[in-house]
């Protein structure tokens, strides 16, 4: 188990994996630097930074799921439920932003911790439970606000607003501090080793005497949560709360961890890379956008680059797989 769990988590691995993400990012600027003169601005990328903690916070709870070998469709759907109770709570029943964004996040570590309880407990795919967890979630959005956007105004713009002289958000302050602490807690501690572990032979992980279940719950718990936080970042940025906030989050999600380079069948990632791959996406988005592509256009361009990274973690892992060989 403890070879495993080395292979998975070295850290000159991950700085190699940095300086790549890094080189792709430097090339879809000079990119869009060169097909549009509006591309390379300090305006372009403060919006950038300014429209990405929700997605950010996801990400960081989806490269976790993902590191067990599990999976969690129903981010973005949590997202819009705990984001319209927090809009509910403002809008209807005069709750201050403060506990209304506790009771936001709150409800994401519900729905997260039923995924984990239903999932690990009842031994069925995260696929399925949080497919269903999807819809669940989705409908009670729509319940809770009779679906109507709950419009907040300035009370909570507080989080999504830029700070002046410095431009950026408190909201993506606040996300690279999920990122860091995600990233140190799958790297530096015992709980993250277990989830390396578990992501990479669950059956080593019993043999050892570790039960897996603890951990695998608390990890769609924290999915959950960041999905609960995401949603008050939303919110925040909106000025209101959509139920139909969210869509296709959970695909942006898995998009951004695989091409931070997080495997699909388990065992190895990196929260860091996670952002990395959330900034590919955002740069790759508004790089489109100002070169007047279609939205046809940027979904193809999006999926494509996603089968490419798909494509380099099984090669990694063929190429990998055949050096341990030898």
């Amino acid at each position: 188990m403890s070879g495993g769990t080395d292979g998975a988590a070295r850290p000159r691995g991950w700085m190699a994996d940095y300086v790549g993400m890094l080189v792709v990012l430097a090339f879809l600027v000079t990119l869009f630097s060169l097909l549009s003169e509006r591309f390379f601005a300090a305006r372009t990328f403060i919006t950038i930074a300014n429209q990405i903690p929700d997605l950010v916070a996801v990400a960081v709870g989806m490269t976790l799921v993902l590191v067990i070998a599990g999976i969690d469709l129903s981010v973005g759907s949590t997202l819009a439920l705990g984001a319209s109770v927090l809009g509910v709570a403002m809008a209807r029943w005069g709750w201050p932003p403060l506990p209304a964004a506790l009771l936001c996040a709150g409800v994401g570590l519900a729905c997260g911790m039923l995924n984990g309880l239903i999932s690990v407990g009842a031994g069925i795919p995260s696929f399925i439970v949080t497919l269903g967890m999807l819809e669940i979630a989705r409908g009670g959005a729509y319940l809770v606000t009779d679906s109507q956007t709950q419009y907040i105004g300035a009370a909570v713009e507080a989080i999504g607003a830029p700070i002046p002289g410095l431009q950026v958000s408190p909201a993506f302050l606040i996300a690279l501090g999920l990122v860091a602490a995600g990233q140190f807690v799958l790297a530096r501690t015992v709980f993250g080793r277990h989830l390396v572990a578990i992501g990479t032979n669950e059956t080593a992980v019993r043999l050892a005497g570790i039960d897996p279940r603890p951990p695998k719950i608390a990890v769609f718990a924290l999915a959950g949560l960041l999905s609960g936080i995401a949603g008050v970042f939303q919110t925040s940025r909106l000025s209101s709360a959509d139920p139909n906030g969210g869509v296709g989050m959970e695909l942006s999600a898995i998009a951004a961890v695989v091409i931070g380079g997080t495997s699909l069948m388990g065992g190895r990632g990196s929260v860091v890379n996670s952002f990395f791959g959330v900034l590919i996406i955002a740069v790759l988005q508004t790089g489109l956008a100002q070169v007047g592509a279609t939205e046809p256009t940027k979904r193809v361009i999006t999926g494509g680059v996603i089968v490419a990274a798909v494509l380099a973690d099984a090669w990694r892992r063929r190429y990998s797989g055949s050096n341990r060989r030898s």
